[in-house]
């Protein structure tokens, strides 16, 4: 009894310190990521991959909230929470387009917003 009682609030204290956050793909989508409080936009990337069976190196996440703005500007390596994300935020998941052709073309990426997106501005 012990033993389960201490393991309850060990569960609880690990709770407290994770924050959930709900992804969004163009296709409207949406799954929950689950991930630690001081996680990193790279340990979102591996929680996505893990989970949906993405890419990791080619997902490019941008955050909805009242200054939405792109998730990666400051890198991998930063700090969800620096990057404003916090528990419940929506975070929107775009591809970047794979390179086969290693050419000079002028080609220019063209992000279609979803609809939801569009509403909240």
């Amino acid at each position: 009894m012990r033993f389960e009682a201490i393991s309850e609030v060990n569960d609880q204290k690990a709770l407290a310190f994770t924050m959930r956050v709900v992804v969004e793909i163009l296709t409207g989508t949406l799954f929950y990521i689950q991930v630690a409080n001081d996680a990193t936009v790279a340990d979102l990337k591996k929680e996505i991959e893990a989970q949906q069976k993405l890419p990791q190196d080619r997902l490019i996440l941008f955050l909805s909230n009242k200054r939405s703005h792109l998730i990666n500007e400051e890198g991998d390596g930063a700090a969800l929470v620096d990057c404003g994300v916090q528990d419940g935020s929506h975070i929107y998941l775009f591809f970047d387009p794979v390179d086969d052709h290693h050419d000079e073309s002028t080609d220019h990426l063209v992000f279609t917003w979803p609809h939801s997106f569009l509403e909240q501005a």
